[in-house]
């Protein structure tokens, strides 16, 4: 049987992670250190993602650099271009997010347009700095992290449920424009995921609730093999009953009852 290429020989040897500092995106970051690929990690608070540097560095024997940055801002693409000019990138994964939990016009305007700044232009500021490169080597991979809230309305989470469904689409669209050009792209549709930030929000585990690392796994595992992957078995059969059984006001409803236990 033949042996699977690593994934240093499948798409380069550095991985690009944007929202790197923890949870999700540092289990980026761990496993594709363990698949022995050098890292860029993305995020605002440069400590934090020096911490995490120089750990992988210590226990993993790899090259790691760090770009601390505000993805909302729009000097975000020049520098992450000046960072990894005449690196090999061959995995780009964009995880980072914002959000807000309340109803749309009881947040500032500027809230909504930090939603859109950082969930609809930095992916694209994102795709438009380091696909190219892939492009012109023919080979890579894509990763926009996604969220099963941007399959149907999402009540007080109108603007990030809405970002979400762009970038879903947006996953979509490129795998089909990018996959005769070498370049796999995929997202990846999360449901409640065991983070930092999640426990503050949430008391205890929604239904479908995983790990970082098994969110992780699964959606390196699906690379190359669809351009939507939903990680989580449960999850899987709750996207489908909203998507393809229950009527849209059903499904809104059910949304809307999951959010109001945020905080």
């Amino acid at each position: 049987m033949p042996v699977r290429p690593s994934f240093v020989e499948r798409y380069g040897r550095w991985a690009v992670v944007a929202g790197a500092s923890e949870g999700l995106g540092a289990a980026f970051a761990e496993a594709l250190a363990l698949r022995e690929m050098s890292l860029v990690l993305l995020a605002r608070r440069a400590d934090v993602l020096e911490t995490l540097a120089s750990d992988l560095r210590r226990r993993r024997g790899i090259e790691v650099r760090t770009l601390a940055c505000d993805l909302a801002d729009a000097s975000f693409g020049a520098r992450l271009a000046a960072t990894c000019e005449e690196l090999d990138v061959g995995v780009a994964v964009y995880n980072a997010a914002y959000s807000f939990v309340a109803p749309l016009l009881d947040r500032p305007l500027e809230d909504a347009l930090r939603v859109v700044d950082v969930n609809v232009r930095g992916p694209l500021r994102f795709v438009h700095t380091l696909v190219p490169g892939m492009v012109a080597r023919r080979r890579g991979a894509l990763i926009l992290m996604s969220s099963l809230a941007g399959f149907q309305g999402s009540p007080r989470l109108a603007a990030y449920a809405s970002s979400k469904a762009f970038l879903t689409t947006l996953g979509e669209s490129l795998w089909g424009e990018l996959g005769p050009e070498g370049v796999q792209v995929l997202a990846s549709c999360a449901g409640a995921i065991r983070t930092p930030g999640y426990a503050k929000a949430l008391r205890k585990d929604a239904p479908g609730t995983l790990d970082a690392s098994e969110v992780v796994e699964q959606t390196l595992a699906a690379l190359g093999t669809r351009p939507l992957v939903i990680p989580g078995g449960v999850n899987k059969l709750a996207s489908f009953f909203l998507r393809r059984v229950a009527p849209r006001t059903t499904a809104i409803g059910i949304m809307g009852r999951s959010v109001s236990r945020l905080e």
